[in-house]
Parts: structure tokens; C-alpha cells; sequence
């Protein structure tokens, strides 16, 4: 049986903790611990918000658990990398869904346009295709009445990473939309810098489009319980 562990789970741009639901509710059942923080910006809606705050949040969390691993989803990726530059011998693992870490000095998400300090959902057309295959008119519907514009401040803010102790953090690469061997070359012509340099880099393949969240929680949730404990000696 795998040994009870602390889960923080980090929804990546639009999203708020409530898509988290059922992956925690299935973890939990697995007999986890597992914490969602509120985002500023994403669960509050503040326009405001930044980065800064966003991290603020998920560091209280990681400081409230024993040794967790930290779960970013696409853009949170980056999120839950920072906690690991600021926290290195707190956090057990970082695993990423469907994203890659930002570099220092890079933008966090500056992906779309910023209209009014926010940058909306973009709509379905660029995420036809793969990232969106398993979502249905119905699933499609829910996620779109239920997004949260992105602060332009949050979007736009330049990543910062100072501790060269985060490379020593386990990684795990979760492959929703793309798989690991396009991962891997990806790595290989230099494109994912920053987990070309992590010492401890694993990949996991999900058969789902970019939300397994969304649509796959219960194989996901899985996936998260089969996760190695490392030993942490950082």
C-alpha cells in the first residue's frame, strides 16, 4: 500500500480549485492528505493579483505540510517549480501536467492577448486538436461559463529563480496531449532548458487531451498514489 502523503494541487490559467474536485476527492480516498490553495487572482476573481501572490499561496501550503508534493497543471507548471526554487528541501516532488517551467527572467503565461488588465479565455480554436479532443460540447460549455481571466499581472510577470538546489527536486513529467517520446525530444533539441537540468526527471504518460483533470481524475489520481518517495536529503 502506498504511504499517505501531502498532495498540493495547483490549477493552472482559467481555472480555479474546483476543477481540482475530483482528483482530490479520489486521493483523498486513497488516503492522502490533500490541499488546494486559493489562488489570488484565480479563486477571488481579483484583477489585481499577481504572481507574487500566487506563489504567496502555495508556499503557505507547502509550509503547512510534511514534505508534499506539488502539482502543477499546464501553466502552474511554473508555479509549483518556483515553490520548489524557494522551498527545495520542503517540497518531496514537483509534478507537472500538460507544462514546462519557465526560465528566469522569462514571462510566466504571456500567451494570449491582455484586454483591460486580464487575459480572457481565448476561446476553442487554439486548443483544437489535441489539447482539447476529450472534451465534448457539454465539457467545453463548463469550462468556458467557468473561467477566470488571468491578471495581466500574474501573466505577464517575469519568472524568478535563484536556488540551484530546485534541480535536485524529483520531477515528474506528466504527458496528457503529447507523449513522452515527444517529450524526450523536445528535451533533447533544447527546448525545455530548465528540466534538462533537473537531476531526477521521470515521465508518465495519460491518455487525455490537455484538462486530465477534467477528464481523466480518477486514472490521474492514480497515477499521483503511484508516485515514488524519494528520500530527502537536499
Amino acid at each position: 500500500m502506498t504511504p499517505a502523503r501531502d498532495f498540493i494541487l495547483v490549477a493552472g490559467l482559467w481555472l480555479t480549485g474546483e476543477a481540482w474536485a475530483p482528483v482530490s476527492a479520489e486521493l483523498t480516498r486513497l488516503g492522502h492528505r490533500v490541499v488546494v490553495p486559493a489562488l489570488p487572482g484565480a479563486d477571488d476573481a481579483d484583477p489585481t493579483a499577481t504572481l507574487d501572490d500566487q506563489l504567496a499561496a502555495v508556499l503557505a501550503a507547502v509550509d503547512a505540510a510534511d514534505l508534499p508534493v506539488v502539482v502543477g497543471h499546464s501553466a502552474a507548471s511554473t508555479l509549483a517549480w518556483l515553490a520548489a526554487d524557494r522551498r527545495p528541501s520542503a517540497v518531496a516532488r514537483v509534478v507537472m501536467i500538460g507544462g514546462f517551467p519557465s526560465a528566469d527572467g522569462d514571462p510566466y503565461a504571456d500567451f494570449f492577448p491582455v484586454a483591460d488588465g486580464q487575459m480572457p479565455f481565448p476561446g476553442w480554436e487554439p486548443f483544437e486538436g489535441a489539447d482539447a479532443r476529450d472534451l465534448d460540447a457539454a465539457a467545453r460549455r463548463r469550462f468556458v461559463e467557468a473561467a477566470v481571466p488571468v491578471p495581466a499581472g500574474v501573466a505577464q510577470a517575469a519568472v524568478r529563480l535563484g536556488d540551484e538546489r530546485r534541480l535536485a527536486v524529483p520531477v515528474t513529467l506528466v504527458c496528457p496531449e503529447f507523449s513522452p517520446d515527444e517529450a524526450r525530444a523536445w528535451l533533447a533539441e533544447g527546448e525545455l532548458p530548465e528540466l534538462a537540468r533537473v537531476a531526477d526527471l521521470s515521465l508518465v504518460d495519460v491518455d487525455s487531451g490537455h484538462w486530465p483533470m477534467l477528464t481523466r481524475p480518477e486514472e490521474l489520481a492514480r497515477l499521483l498514489d503511484a508516485l515514488p518517495v524519494p528520500s530527502v536529503t537536499r
